[in-house]
């Protein structure tokens, strides 16, 4: 009988143990299986990882490349630039330092016309034609009509026009050794003779007190003097005293 016994002994001994290894085989089974997963994450990420770096390493001499090529563009020279991070680009500016310089001269000139202008405007409308002694006066002397009035002072003596007008004629001419003509705009014609040098040219406008030459002792003349004509419509020589004193203009001694 103790055979028996000792074989159900045996065998009831024997499967807590069958049970308690089954149970351990099983319980090492879950662990295994997580490391694997965990293992197969890791290598997921490691291949990632590599073929990014790859990418990167890869695009890398592309951007470069690119950057360098604009910074060419930019500047007008030839990209050479390595240095990677932040770049500072050199913009060219818009207008060039000759552009600005033409619009400086532009403006000064602009100013210095519209000076002129303005200091033209405040010019009188009448001046007299040079500053001297009364020494003759209109009418006849000898028998010959002295058209005119006679101003005299030194040689080279301002002589300026006498309201506004045109230059119709001026030069050498005999008698009066030389003259300037104006026609005014009421077709009144002045004549200024025995000038020493001229200073406008034929069809040149000018205004009142604009300097047209110098006094002068040209011509059929006792000494350095102006000879002084108006003529009404150009052909109508008419006493230039009263002429002047109805545009304010008083003959004296005009000294200025």
């Amino acid at each position: 009988m103790r055979p028996a016994f000792d074989g159900v002994e045996a065998r009831v001994s024997e499967a807590p143990l069958l049970d308690a290894v089954r149970r351990g085989a099983r319980h090492r089974k879950r662990p295994a299986r997580g490391r694997l997963l965990l293992s197969a994450m890791a290598a997921g990420a490691a291949a990632a990882a590599a073929l990014n770096t790859a990418a990167d390493h890869a695009a890398a001499p592309k951007m470069e490349a690119a950057l360098s090529a604009t910074v060419s563009a930019l500047t007008g020279g030839a990209g050479s630039h390595t240095s990677r991070g932040a770049q500072v680009v050199v913009a060219l500016p818009a207008e060039t330092i000759a552009v600005h310089s033409e619009e400086l001269a532009n403006g000064v000139a602009f100013a210095n016309d519209r000076a002129q202008r303005e200091a033209r405007l405040r010019q009188p409308l009448y001046v007299m034609p040079t500053k001297g002694i009364f020494t003759s006066n209109f009418g006849y002397r000898w028998g010959v009509l002295h058209a005119g009035i006679d101003l005299a002072n030194a040689i080279g003596t301002p002589i300026r026009a006498v309201c506004d007008g045109v230059v119709i004629d001026v030069g050498p001419v005999a008698g009066y050794g030389m003259w300037v003509k104006l026609r005014h705009a009421d077709g009144t014609v002045t004549l200024y003779g025995h000038v020493n040098t001229t200073l406008v040219s034929l069809g040149q406008h000018v205004m009142a007190g604009d300097q047209i030459a110098t006094m002068g002792n040209r011509g059929n003349s006792t000494g350095p003097h102006l000879h002084f004509e108006v003529q009404l419509g150009g052909t109508q020589r008419i006493d230039p005293v009263p002429w002047l004193a109805q545009r304010g203009l008083i003959v004296g001694n005009y000294a200025g």
